[in-house]
């Protein structure tokens, strides 16, 4: 029998009594022996009709950096509410590791045991200096009593000075967080995201708005965040996305139409019929994969020039 705590106490969803009819635990500690952070199947989700998610059947292996990607109404955004608890699915099973039933969960319940969601604007404390914003974001008691009462140990100093050194904001962290650069405000959201110790992370476009500059050096937080977190990264800019590397899974119509390394989804068929500015069709005269900024690969649709920055995005 599995040793498990109780961790939401009195604030579990009614009904519950810590394991559902199949043994899976609702509540408890995170169990990654099986090396699966996240599992979806079958999960539908239906607005009016309209199918946003359509029997999507999803996994992610524990410390996996995967990408998202897919054309405008794909099942993106409405995927990861349900991870997160924001949407309940019509039908299907999600589960945070082996014993954790997402499904049972509220949205505060599913951020305590471990998720973490970065929207693509930056939510941050903008009055505030960079490392009260990293204070304010620990994991501690928040209770009004408490908070006024506390000051920072030694280890949680330390903890906060590890985090700036990690999104490059130790120089930083006595400025005000509103005087930030965009790509600087999007590093310390995710630092503050990283001071809650999610065990996945779900970001959405993060590179959005960002200079090249800036989205290299968010590549290389990812790939050094990546074993000790699972990171599933939605996002549209092809080139942040080979970065990136690793599994890419593409979504159509609410569910995987193609999942691969970018080279092998860039040239599937399916994927440059539905979303073109997937950007790796090969041409009916060339031999290789072609630049978002070329024609039309294939014969297929136009695809978008790349922004001023010289960045090839949808």
């Amino acid at each position: 029998m599995l040793n498990t705590v109780n961790i939401f106490e009195d604030d579990r969803p009614e009904g519950s009594d810590g394991a559902d009819q199949m043994g899976h635990l609702v509540t408890g500690e995170l169990d990654l022996s099986h090396g699966v952070a996240l599992y979806l199947e079958d999960i539908t989700v239906s607005f009016d009709g309209f199918k946003a998610l359509n029997n999507l059947n999803l996994e992610i292996n524990a410390g996996e950096l995967r990408c998202i990607i897919g054309p405008n109404g794909a099942g993106k955004t409405t995927m990861m509410d349900v991870i997160t608890g924001k949407t309940r699915p019509d039908s299907g099973k999600a589960y945070f590791g082996q014993s954790i039933d997402l499904t049972r969960l509220t949205e505060p319940e599913i951020a305590h045991v471990g998720i973490g969601r970065k929207f693509q604007k930056p939510t941050i404390f903008e009055q505030h200096t960079v490392f009260e914003n990293l204070e304010l974001a620990m994991k501690t008691d928040k209770r009004v009593w408490k908070s006024l009462m506390a000051w920072l140990a030694g280890d949680e100093r330390d903890k906060i000075a590890e985090t700036l050194r990690l999104i490059r904001l130790d120089g930083e962290a006595d400025r005000q967080a509103g005087l930030l650069s965009h790509g600087q405000k999007q590093w310390l959201e995710i630092g503050m995201l990283l001071m809650q110790e999610p065990k996945l992370l779900l970001l959405d476009e993060p590179v959005a708005g960002m200079t090249d500059d800036e989205t290299m050096r968010t590549a290389e937080l990812f790939v050094s965040l990546a074993g000790k977190h699972s990171l599933v990264v939605v996002e549209h800019d092809m080139a942040f996305v080979e970065k990136l590397g690793g599994l890419v899974t593409v979504l159509h119509e609410g569910s995987v139409l193609a999942e691969g390394d970018l080279a092998t989804v860039q040239n599937d068929q399916r994927v440059i019929e539905v979303y073109p500015c997937q950007g790796g069709a090969r041409s009916a005269r060339h031999d290789s994969p072609l630049p978002l900024t070329r024609g039309r690969p294939g014969g297929g649709l136009p695809l978008r020039p790349a922004n001023s920055e010289g960045k090839t995005s949808c």
